[in-house]
């Protein structure tokens, strides 16, 4: 099977979403004998032929100021689209409803392919975050949720999930398909956690209290501060850890100053190694992720691998599988809730610990068996195809501009092709045209980046001197 996988992120970018991406490239090569292309906008100085499968970065466009730190893809970059083309997939799988979800509907009338798409947020929030008019917003989430419902299958990462996207107005059916973990599963040696820990503040006995993920409000962080000012008022001492990074890192810092707590909050950065983190995972006593944003909390179960237990909201998309005070512990979306919580739950670290082993014997799930089954999925897919049964999609008013720039990328790629070969067969006579050899390539290099109309313009100027 040649599966395509797009997204709109990509290392050097680390997310959750790339993470997935990356862990279905390789097992699906892996484990699959899937031959496996990514398609990603691309980032400058990065070097993406490294990776044991191939890399196609598209053109993309300085926006990390405005959309915290992600560039944004061109969806009609015709060289990179015509690549992605060549490789002729049998499925295209998008993770991001933008960009790349409108290259792979252009692929899909290249190719004639399946899309399935994967969704793995709540992106309306991101969207009203960075779109500050309520018009625009509105018109940008119809626009998302349009070009989901043109797609073949869509899947989720949670009933909750799925419940959201129906909310925006998506019409269609999903199929819920959870992400994996690719910690090891068991707690990591005690020599090794001291090694990753040692400098900082944690005394023995002191509850450990961690935080992952992106340093953002909508997270739930705020209320972790709260929390912890009203935890410490009753007398109690903690250590709380940060571990990444975002746009709202400073606002945090500054709250925990003004609350009189920063000597015991700490904030690490972002960590990338993943041993490192699970050495974090270890050394912690309570993992707190007061989360309604998320639609699936991998760090959740990154956590429970380690036999770290969840303090998750109730009701909310990160805490389905929790039952409360066996394998995680559910409270009220309030300040109050949590600190009632800890005040109950951190006396005694023996039973914190026991509750964490629990969450690691029902909650893990290794990336090998997730996608395992997104595999048999995507066989299910192409067997609808060919049987004809695969469900219609709901027809966008985009679908007839997708179908032209399709057609219109085609025929520029036609005419490109065309005009490499015959510089190709006049190569000698055009270096005989020039001053040296050197000249003659570095003209090649530079003709082979322009448009078709470029081309044929640059192409006969030369040939005129």
């Amino acid at each position: 099977m040649k599966v395509c996988l797009l997204n709109d992120s990509f290392p050097p970018v680390i997310d959750g979403v790339v993470n997935v991406v990356m862990n279905y490239a390789s097992f699906l090569q892996q484990d699959h004998a899937c031959e496996v292309v990514v398609g990603t906008p691309h980032y400058p100085d990065t070097d993406y032929s490294s990776y044991p499968y191939r890399v196609v970065p598209y053109r993309s466009y300085n926006t990390t100021a405005l959309a915290s730190g992600y560039r944004t893809g061109d969806p009609f970059a015709e060289k990179a689209v015509s690549e992605l083309a060549d490789f002729c997939p049998d499925i295209i799988h998008s993770h991001c409803p933008a960009s790349a979800t409108i290259i792979a509907r252009i692929l899909r009338e290249k190719t004639d392919a399946p899309v399935i798409f994967t969704y793995h947020t709540k992106y309306d929030i991101d969207i009203r975050r960075t779109v500050k008019l309520r018009p625009v917003a509105d018109e940008g989430i119809r626009l998302m949720v349009g070009n989901i419902e043109a797609c073949d299958d869509v899947w989720v990462v949670s009933k909750g999930a799925g419940e959201s996207l129906k909310a925006l107005g998506f019409s269609g059916e999903t199929h819920v398909m959870t992400n994996g973990v690719d910690f090891a599963k068991g707690r990591v040696p005690e020599e090794s956690v001291s090694e990753v820990t040692k400098g900082y503040d944690l005394p023995q006995g002191v509850p450990v209290l961690l935080f992952v993920g992106r340093m953002m409000t909508y997270k739930g962080l705020p209320l972790i501060l709260d929390a912890l000012k009203l935890y410490s008022d009753a007398g109690h001492d903690f250590r709380m850890v940060f571990v990444g990074k975002g746009p709202d890192q400073e606002l945090l810092e500054r709250k925990a100053e003004e609350l009189g707590i920063t000597d015991r909050c700490i904030f690490t950065g972002p960590i990338y190694d993943r041993d490192r983190l699970r050495s974090w995972n270890t050394r912690a006593d309570l993992f707190l992720f007061p989360s309604t944003f998320d639609t699936n909390g991998l760090v959740v179960r990154e956590a429970a691998a380690c036999g770290l237990a969840s303090v998750l909201v109730r009701d909310s998309c990160a805490a389905e599988g929790i039952t409360d005070g066996h394998n995680g512990f559910l409270i009220d979306e309030t300040p109050e809730a949590l600190a009632a919580l800890l005040g109950s739950v951190c006396g005694d670290l023996s039973r914190l610990h026991q509750v964490g082993q629990n969450a690691m014997d029902e909650l893990y799930l290794s990336w090998e068996d997730c996608v395992s089954a997104a595999y048999e999925r995507y066989e299910w897919v192409l067997e609808q195809k060919r049987a004809g049964l695969l469900q219609r999609r709901k027809k966008d008013p985009s679908d007839l501009l997708v179908s032209v720039t399709a057609q219109r990328m085609a025929e520029h790629e036609k005419l490109r092709r065309i005009g490499k070969e015959l510089f190709h067969d006049f190569r000698e006579t055009a270096i005989g045209m020039m001053d040296n050899i050197q000249e003659a390539e570095e003209t090649a290099e530079r003709l082979f980046e322009l448009s078709p109309e470029e081309f044929t313009e640059e192409f006969y100027k030369m040939f005129r001197r």
